[in-house]
């Protein structure tokens, strides 16, 4: 028998999502699930009860009766006492729970024999769980809109402008936490045209954030900041000390700053302290984006915009449902791949697989019994080591004897026998080719080397304006075709009408190729200017 999937209106103050919307509705009657909507549970997300009706959905008036008739229940927000008073006996609840910082929410659940899959504890590490993490899409969605509201408050352009009026300077807008949130926010401000700097523990997120058109911003000050999972760890007293520091002078430079370091399990760290603000210039805007977890400034105000020192500081906590259309439709997919993981048979019953280590994170509670924390997923590291040694012997045998560092020489080798043999082709040309040939030869050589040794040093990001201006370049061709069009000495001194004809339509070609590489590198080379 079908089960039947559950979408009640969110009752938290501000929270416009919605659980499931009319397209996803479709995909998980395809499953074999049947689907139930509270009456008015997507208005705030532009998404009405007819459009759930018409993609195959029943909607029912009143919460109660909602969870009554659920067999799941897709939330978004953390259920409520009197929700979890709505579910079913045994019932399966998904969505977010944030089971570590709710411990009497677990036992509530736990005495309903619920069965609950916490979207927040999702295993990040695992790739396969990639398409399922709602954390991700939620975040992607907070950190756009975080530069939405600081432009919402900023006094002036984000992009440089020069009018009739004077020139505007573009914004400067410093991003503190290069996370999911962090990289969206560093690649709305670069596409708004705003000069964007960021810093992270991590430093392995230097090149995501200059792949946004962001300048990454490093602590003078050596340790790894990675904490597993995507997040970051606490540093050290040294490390926080050299990070203050560098936050206070970018705090004196810049127009915009948008926070969003977190710690799992911890409150948020204080990063932009008084003094910091104080010196920030009037009409700057900070955008916190870890007010719900305290703030990491120090002045910040949960959930509201306040002006402290000359300097807007918008501390909302709703960010995701600000987009709620938007950040609706990603959870709904989200939820929806877990339903596919749940249900491989789509024959509308879900199976909650405790060998999947997946599922088996997401699971807090199973038929009443408290499963949370999880145990730690099964690392898949030991395959590449067991090939690894299990390729040692073979080495060994390759090099008669001499140990396992035989493979480095064969590559040294190898280049050795590549040098010689074209030396001895270089020699066999030197020796046989005439010496016309030999010049024009040692010209072409030279002009391969400087060309690969340019683009091998151009930053990858200019490589097509690059190429279009060296197209242009090699049209020196025409040269050719101009000295082939002249009259051609022959035995009536008069031209060639054939080699004229081609030589003339080689120099119109040329030209097209030379006026339209320069123009198309001018117009590139614009597109990575402020």
């Amino acid at each position: 028998m079908s089960l039947m999937i559950g979408i009640p209106k969110e009752t938290y103050a501000g929270e416009k999502r919605v659980a499931t919307v009319p397209e996803v509705v479709e995909k998980l009657i395809k499953l074999g699930f049947k689907v139930a909507v509270e009456s008015g549970a997507g208005d705030a997300a532009n998404f009405s009860d007819d459009t759930y009706r018409a993609a195959g959905a029943e909607v029912i008036d009143g919460a109660a009766k909602l969870w009554a008739a659920s067999d799941i229940v897709f939330k978004v927000c953390v259920p409520t006492t009197e929700e979890v008073g709505f579910l079913r006996e045994g019932g399966t609840l998904i969505g977010f729970i944030w089971p570590a910082q709710n411990p009497e929410l677990m036992k509530q659940l736990a005495a309903k024999k619920a069965t609950v899959l916490a979207i927040d504890s999702l295993p990040r590490m695992l790739s396969r769980a990639q398409k399922m993490d709602a954390l991700t899409s939620q975040a992607g969605v907070a950190g756009y809109r975080a530069v939405i509201e600081a432009a919402n408050a900023f006094g002036r352009f984000f992009n440089g402008q020069i009018t009739a009026a004077g020139k505007v300077q573009p914004a400067k807008v410093f991003v503190a936490g290069a996370g999911v949130a962090g990289l969206a926010a560093i690649g709305t401000a670069a596409g708004l045209g705003a000069i964007v700097r960021a810093n992270d523990t991590r430093a392995e997120v230097a090149d995501q954030v200059t792949s946004l058109g962001g300048e990454f911003v490093k602590v003078d000050y050596e340790e790894e900041g990675g904490g597993g999972g995507g997040y970051a760890k606490v540093m050290s007293e040294g490390f926080q000390q050299a990070q203050r520091e560098m936050y206070a002078k970018q705090a004196r430079e810049v127009d915009i700053i948008i926070t969003t370091a977190l710690i799992p399990g911890k409150p948020a760290p204080k990063l932009i302290t008084a003094e910091m603000v104080k010196s920030m210039k009037p009409g700057s805007v900070i955008v916190d984006m870890a007010a719900e977890r305290g703030g990491n400034c120090e002045l910040t105000e949960p959930g509201q915009s306040v002006v402290r020192h000359g300097v807007t500081i918008v501390g909302f906590t709703d960010l995701a449902s600000r987009l709620s259309k938007q950040s609706s439709t990603l959870y709904a997919t989200n939820l929806f791949r877990l339903a596919e993981e749940l249900c491989k048979t789509k024959d509308g019953i879900a199976n909650v697989n405790m060998e999947d280590d997946a599922i088996r994170g997401l699971t807090v509670t199973k038929e009443g019994s408290i499963t949370w924390p999880p145990p730690a997923p099964k690392l898949p590291a030991a395959a590449p080591a067991a090939a690894k040694s299990a390729a040692t012997p073979a080495a060994k045998k390759g090099g008669h004897g001499h140990g396992g560092g035989a493979s480095e020489p064969m590559a040294g080798n190898k280049l050795a026998i590549m040098f010689g043999v074209a030396a001895a082709l270089f020699w066999l040309v030197g020796n046989s080719a005439p010496p016309a040939f030999l010049s024009h030869f040692t010209v072409f050589i030279l002009a391969c080397f400087v060309g690969y040794m340019v683009v091998w040093n151009v930053k990858p990001a200019l490589h097509t304006p690059l190429m279009s201006v060296t197209n242009a370049i090699s049209s020196i061709i025409a040269i050719g075709a101009l000295v082939q069009i002249s009259p051609i000495v022959g035995a009536a001194n008069r031209p060639d009408s054939l080699i004229t004809w081609v030589a003339g339509a080689g120099i119109v070609l040329t030209a097209i190729n030379m006026f339209g590489g320069f123009a198309v590198t001018q117009r590139m080379l614009a597109m990575f200017r402020k």
